[in-house]
């Protein structure tokens, strides 16, 4: 049986997946949502050291610790980057992968390489952690719930580069693009998500999908989302 690993964005928490998780659970399937160090409901643990790596670890052991196979692994904005360098430890696990409006990275990548970030000044006294972009939710209720939730996140998960030892498409396993069409494309410079829809959404062994919010497709959409995502396991 399928089990849905989803995997959520910067500045979020595990409680991003609160309207989804009952709606694959309902179908019959088996949901579990990673929650990050230091960002979310784990706040409490950051610093300065947390990286790109720490979240990579933090859903990989989930995945070993509770032995499951047969994954959708999903990641969500920021969380494409963390699902790509989770593939060294499970790849083997993994038979759909899905990239939900996120970064889309090849080795050697950084969100700071896919967005332009600018990296901070470091060393004793600098300022480590990036405070959350504004977002915008349909239901004012969402709204105000989500919004104090919304936490800053260490500066080196956005700056550490993902290990992907081989292209994508050359593990075998399903691949899937889901664009949140709601959102303009920047008039100049990088668009990360935008460039990631470009790239896969006609490429061969991938399947690509719209939905029409803004970045915040699981708490806008959940419903659509959650159908996608059923009809794929």
């Amino acid at each position: 049986m399928t089990t849905f690993v989803l995997v959520h964005g910067a500045w979020g928490g595990a409680h991003t997946w609160r309207s989804v998780r009952p709606l694959l659970t309902l179908g019959g399937y088996h949901v579990v949502t990673p929650a990050l160090t230091g960002v979310g409901e784990r706040a409490h643990l950051a610093s300065p050291q947390i990286g790109l790596s720490t979240h990579v670890d933090d859903v990989v052991q989930h995945i070993l610790y509770e032995d499951l196979t047969d994954l959708a692994l999903l990641g969500f904005s920021y969380g494409g980057m963390v699902v790509t360098g989770a593939l060294e430890f499970v790849a083997d696990r993994v038979d759909q992968l899905v990239f939900l409006d996120a970064f889309v990275p090849d080795d050697g990548q950084s969100v700071a390489d896919l967005t332009g970030f600018e990296v901070a000044a470091t060393g004793l006294g600098a300022e480590w952690l990036v405070p959350p972009r504004e977002r915008q939710f349909d239901d004012p209720a969402e709204a105000e719930f989500a919004a104090p939730r919304r936490t800053p996140q260490p500066a080196r998960t956005f700056t550490e580069p993902v290990r992907l030892a081989a292209p994508l498409e050359s593990f075998g396993f399903g691949l899937t693009y889901i664009k949140a069409i709601g959102d303009a494309r920047a008039e100049s410079g990088p668009d990360a998500f935008w460039d990631a829809a470009d790239r896969y959404r006609d490429r061969k062994g991938w399947r690509y999908e719209e939905i029409d919010s803004n970045h915040m497709v699981p708490q806008n959409r959940p419903a659509e989302l959650a159908e996608i995502l059923l009809s794929m396991a």
